[in-house]
């Protein structure tokens, strides 16, 4: 869960170091508590992001389905990620960060999904999975070192 400590969110405030609690309205309007995580202090405007554990019914699997050393310098490797939400009734995104972490110099060669660099190192594919669907995302990562 991500949100940002400033006026679009109702908080417009900073807030303190402590334990976050996130409760949802169960099917017969009960709080039930989804989940808890703890933050430090944080400014007014800046943005927290929560993990509040993991989601039994969303499955992901991730496969090397291909490596090739094309060079002395270079190597590329394909990967096939599963998604499956089991979920009956709620869509979910699922975000998936994958680390790209063999060399600083790498390009994504093709990908039949839309992923955003988070930073030097680590892309991030988000994918809204429908209650009971399966998504495969793939992709080809090439790496280039100095010969």
């Amino acid at each position: 869960m991500e949100f940002t400590t400033g006026k679009e969110n109702n908080l417009d405030a900073a807030l303190p170091a402590g334990r976050v609690r996130v409760y949802q309205q169960d099917v017969d309007g009960s709080a039930l508590l989804i989940g808890e995580n703890s933050i430090d202090h944080t400014p007014k405007g800046e943005q927290i992001k929560l993990f509040l554990g993991n989601a039994f019914d969303l499955v992901g699997e991730r496969k090397q389905t291909d490596f090739k050393i094309i060079a002395s310098n270079i190597i590329e490797e394909t990967f096939e990620i599963h998604l499956r939400n089991r979920k009956e009734n709620q869509a979910v995104e699922i975000r998936v960060p994958e680390r790209l972490y063999r060399w600083s110099n790498w390009e994504i060669l093709n990908s039949g999904d839309t992923f955003t660099k988070l930073d030097s190192s680590t892309i991030e594919f988000r994918e809204i999975v429908q209650p009971g669907e399966e998504k495969v995302l793939t992709y080809t990562v090439r790496y280039t070192w100095p010969n």
